[in-house]
């Protein structure tokens, strides 16, 4: 008996939004349009932004790659979860979901850096107009991005050999739609002392570097904007800050809700408010970012006219 209950697990099972076979098919069909259209939204935003030449600078060049994270953190976890669906299957195999984390942990953290960087970037074109060309070269521009990949990617190997380590014995069923590491953690018959240090020091500081860089370039922003007279010019400055603190808002607001609690108060909500980072927030950026730019509606009736 002993014996067995050492036994490894060979795969997960994803219960998902499991409920009535209608809600389900719901369910498919809701999460396969948002896939779908995230997909061209986010591919329409870059090539708009690589056909044109009034979008070749820093901030469409990072809008550029935070569209294509945002493809790959909703092909991460959305495809499988439709597979599954048609399949009649609900597991993920070990490596699968080892995979399955590694590229979870790496792609919302992309999307923190880059939107950090964004807000850098706005805070030199607000505060030091004079300068921007001169700070923000496309070799600075290539380089923030080139180093966020590789802080990202060095947390996420850390934190999934971390989690490799972990021994799974009879349990391996979990109450969401892809492979998350707290409820894997939870599922581990082994002590996750040190996943969870890791968890709040490391991954506290690769959260909090994008959010605190935010939160300080939007307090020089506003600081700087309140001092303008007029208020068209305030209006003026504040209107390329819109759409970015809109995303800002969902993305961090939704992972605020959920990791920042104890694992053991993971529930059928958190997953449901992880839903919004993973598929509502790359769904609607695309809208957010071209809705209230004129340059980049002017960029897609091309293309959508060419076409």
């Amino acid at each position: 008996m002993e014996g067995n209950n050492q036994t490894r697990v060979t795969e997960f099972l994803l219960l998902g939004f499991s409920g009535q076979s209608d809600q389900e098919e719901v369910v498919f069909v809701l999460f396969l349009g948002m896939y779908l259209l995230t997909l061209i939204g986010n591919l329409l935003i870059i090539l708009a932004i690589s056909c044109d030449p009034n979008l070749h600078t820093p901030m469409y060049f990072f809008l550029a790659n935070l569209s294509s994270v945002d493809i790959c953190l909703s092909s991460v976890t959305v495809p499988k979860m439709l597979v599954n669906h048609m399949t009649g299957s609900r597991s993920i195999s070990y490596v699968g979901c080892m995979t399955q984390m590694y590229f979870f942990i790496t792609f919302p953290n992309m999307d923190g850096f880059l939107l950090g960087v964004m807000a850098y970037d706005r805070y030199v074109a607000i505060c030091r107009p004079l300068h921007y060309s001169l700070i923000m070269r496309p070799r600075l521009c290539a380089i923030l991005v080139a180093i966020s990949w590789v802080i990202t990617n060095l947390h996420a190997l850390l934190e999934t050999l971390l989690l490799l380590q972990l021994t799974f014995c009879s349990e391996n069923t979990m109450q969401h739609f892809f492979c998350d590491p707290y409820p894997v953690m939870e599922l581990s018959c082994s002590d996750t002392f040190i996943n969870n240090l890791v968890v709040f020091t490391v991954g506290g500081v690769i959260f909090l570097t994008p959010f605190t860089c935010i939160i300080i370039s939007y307090a020089y922003i506003f600081s700087n904007v309140l001092r303008l007279r007029s208020a068209r010019g305030i209006r003026k400055a504040l209107s390329t800050c819109g759409s970015h603190l809109t995303v800002v808002s969902l993305f961090y607001g939704a992972i605020l809700g959920i990791y920042m609690r104890p694992t053991s108060s993971y529930s059928f909500q958190d997953m449901l408010a992880t839903v919004i980072f993973t598929v509502v927030s790359p769904l609607l950026n695309p809208f957010i970012y071209s809705l209230r730019n004129r340059d980049m509606k002017a960029a897609l009736r091309k293309i959508i006219f060419r076409a």
